[in-house]
Formats: structure tokens, C-alpha cells, sequence
């Protein structure tokens, strides 16, 4: 793996990626209680109720998901346990590809929840598959000893799946000043993914200025 500079900044990183993910993990744990058993504390979906397997592996894989890719990134960890590194990548890949498949699954065939449109579908379609390919292609990257692009599409993957906490502040903001509709909901959903990528390509360009600038900086394993 290419590791960036070395900096301090990095080892908030993890910090920073939990706290965007704190809504979505907290969301997906009181899912899971539900369908242990526990009182209902969200809203009832009758996809998840007549076939809850994929809502568990979507809601399972992505809370380790998103808590274990968090520390993934951060550079010292790279360089002190490169073992865990890649052992871990490789229970991030099954885990992020759980994660995509069963979001399409259920976009797919659970029913169309109420107050959704064909944008929710959409997006959800178009997203879920662009994760499960920056895994892929990852993976590719990796094994032919691209690690700056294998970093890259890692970066993209997780930022897709973090979008459900950046979703939380575009759906409050869009439903706030535009209402609540199909339309608004829909743009609101798109926009949290769209905006977690532009963060991701953002911090792609970062790492190759300072790959470029920084040669003796760069760590390869």
C-alpha cells in the first residue's frame, strides 16, 4: 500500500470517518435489535420484515465496515502492522462487497418504500454498483502493484459507503428548505454520495501531488 506523508493530521482520520458513520451505525444497530427481538425504534419496512437476511448482511457488514475501513487508511497503522494491513484489506473487500450486493438486492426486489421515487432507485442502483466495481477494482490494482490506484478506488469504495451519514444532513437540509417529497428526497440522497466522492477525488489529487513532490515519502508493500 502507498502511504502518504507522514503527518499528524492522519491520526484524526479514523476519528473524523466514525463520526460521520456514527448515525448509520447507531441506525443499523437498533435495525438489528428489532429483528433480534427488541421493541421497534424505527420506522416499519415491509421488505425487511418479510425477508430480513439481506437487510442483517447489509446492516452487519457495514457497521464493521465502516469501524474497521476507519483505521485502515491511517498511515501509521500502514507502516507499523503491515500484516493486519492486508489481512484486514481483505475482510474490508468481503465485508464492502456484502455491503453493495445486498444494497442492490434489496433496491432490486424489496418493495418501494413509501415516499420514494424512481430517483431513490436509481441512485441507489447507480452507487451500489459503483462500490462493488471500486472494490474490483481495487483489487485489480493491487494484485498488478498499482498501489496508488489500488489506494484510489479503496478511497472511492469507502466513501460510497459512507454516504448514508453524509445523507443524514443533505436529506435535513433539502426537506428543511425545499420540503419533503419524492423529488427533494431523492436529490437529497444523490447529493450525500456525490458529495462524498468529490471528498474522495479531492484527497486522491492530494496524495499524488504529494507522491510527486514527496518521492522519499512514499512507502511501498
Amino acid at each position: 500500500m502507498t502511504a502518504i506523508p507522514r503527518s499528524g493530521a492522519g491520526r484524526w482520520l479514523p476519528f473524523a470517518l466514525l463520526a460521520l458513520g456514527a448515525v448509520p451505525v447507531v441506525a443499523g444497530t437498533l435495525r438489528l435489535s428489532e429483528l433480534a427481538g427488541a421493541p421497534p425504534a424505527l420506522p416499519f419496512n415491509p421488505g425487511i420484515a418479510a425477508s430480513p437476511a439481506p437487510a442483517v448482511i447489509h446492516v452487519a457488514s457495514a457497521i464493521a465496515y465502516l469501524v474497521v475501513g476507519a483505521f485502515h487508511f491511517v498511515p501509521p497503522v500502514r507502516r507499523r502492522w503491515l500484516v493486519w494491513h492486508r489481512r484486514a484489506g481483505w475482510v474490508l473487500l468481503v465485508l464492502g462487497l456484502a455491503v453493495a450486493l445486498s444494497a442492490l438486492w434489496m433496491t432490486q426486489f424489496y418493495p418501494r418504500e413509501g415516499g420514494t421515487g424512481i430517483l431513490h432507485y436509481l441512485f441507489r442502483l447507480c452507487f451500489g454498483a459503483a462500490m462493488a466495481s471500486s472494490l474490483v477494482l481495487g483489487v485489480a490494482a493491487v494484485r498488478r502493484y498499482d498501489f496508488p490506484a489500488h489506494q484510489a478506488w479503496m478511497i472511492r469504495a469507502y466513501a460510497l459507503a459512507a454516504g448514508a451519514g453524509t445523507q443524514v444532513f443533505t436529506l435535513g437540509l433539502t426537506e428543511s428548505s425545499l420540503g419533503a417529497s419524492p423529488l427533494t428526497s431523492g436529490l437529497a440522497l444523490g447529493a450525500g454520495w456525490a458529495i462524498n466522492l468529490a471528498v474522495a477525488e479531492y484527497v486522491i489529487a492530494r496524495l499524488a501531488s504529494s507522491r510527486f513532490e514527496h518521492p522519499h515519502d512514499i512507502q511501498v508493500a
